[in-house]
């Protein structure tokens, strides 16, 4: 769904006329699931771009601040909660601008440092009380929960893409993954921790942001970042900066394998830079399977 600004100027007029003369500008990367804009220089709007995106409004609402309390990550922090309109249907969020440049895969990083600081993210993460935080389901695409949740998505696309990746090699550790599960607690989980979704700095981590896929449930799914972004230097420095089981790591590489095959599949008649970087992340899950 696109979103004008006049659309984005009537809400805040409406609901948040203290803030009615503050310029908005739309954020130029501004997300998949939400539409992003900057609200004069201290806050940014977000605003569902589907309806299956809204109940990771009230979510995040209700969580961020609590989880914000036990980490030393900067994360984003509501400010204000939003309403439809007769111009926009849904719940919307006004958080605290944090300043900060999304991270562009085409452009050198210290990874190292970053696969660091992320690894220390994810470590405090754990220690958040997840005793009532919620469920993997529908609102975050089921990110926490059982593999098997994807298996038949897996396997067809596995199929649809039979002469154009190692299938038999996929398949091998799809199944490895399947035979494993997180026996511990559940634990509080990201997501979605992709590189548009970190802030940097001179080459810095200052915040991670876009917590709409959070829930608690198995950590495997937060470290698909090894193979999305990593290289295999930043890469061990990020599973050594975690205490977390080989068979977490085999279900971390079998989300990686999930996505990237979704991936091909939906790029599969355009044949696109996406197609391309998808195919790349898989021969470098399983070049590191090999090792």
């Amino acid at each position: 769904m696109e979103i004008a600004v006049s659309t984005v100027q009537a809400l805040i007029a409406e609901q948040f006329p203290e803030w009615a003369s503050l310029p908005i500008t739309p954020v130029k990367r501004s997300g998949w699931d939400n539409r992003t804009f900057r609200l004069g220089k201290a806050f940014s709007i977000r605003m569902p771009s589907e309806e299956r995106y809204v109940p990771q409004v009230k979510k995040e609402q209700q969580w961020l601040s609590f989880i914000a309390n036990s980490i030393s990550t900067q994360i984003p922090q509501p400010v204000a909660h939003g309403r439809p309109n007769k111009d926009y249907p849904w719940e919307w969020s006004i958080y605290q601008w944090i300043e900060g440049d999304d991270i562009d895969p085409s452009v050198d990083t210290n990874t190292i440092d970053i696969a660091l600081k992320i690894s220390q993210f994810i470590r405090e993460l754990h220690k958040v009380d997840a005793a009532n935080g919620p469920v993997p389901g529908p609102h975050n695409f089921y990110r926490g929960e059982n593999l098997r949740v994807y298996d038949k998505d897996t396997r067809t696309y596995v199929k649809q893409l039979a002469d154009k990746i190692n299938a038999d090699a996929i398949l091998a550790l799809w199944r490895q993954a399947l035979n494993t599960e997180w026996a511990s607690p559940p634990v509080w989980i990201h997501g979605d921790l992709e590189p548009s979704n970190l802030l940097v700095s001179d080459n810095k981590l200052v915040a991670v942001i876009d917590f709409g896929s959070c829930a608690v449930g198995d950590p495997a799914c937060d470290l698909v970042i090894a193979w999305t972004f990593f290289n295999s230097e930043s890469r061990e420095a990020f599973r050594a900066n975690l205490n977390l089981s080989d068979d977490t790591w085999v279900r971390g590489k079998a989300w990686a394998l999930w996505k990237a095959l979704f991936q091909m599949s939906k790029s599969l008649e355009q044949h696109d830079s996406e197609h391309d970087r998808a195919r790349l992340i898989i021969e470098r899950i399983l070049r590191d399977t090999k090792n």
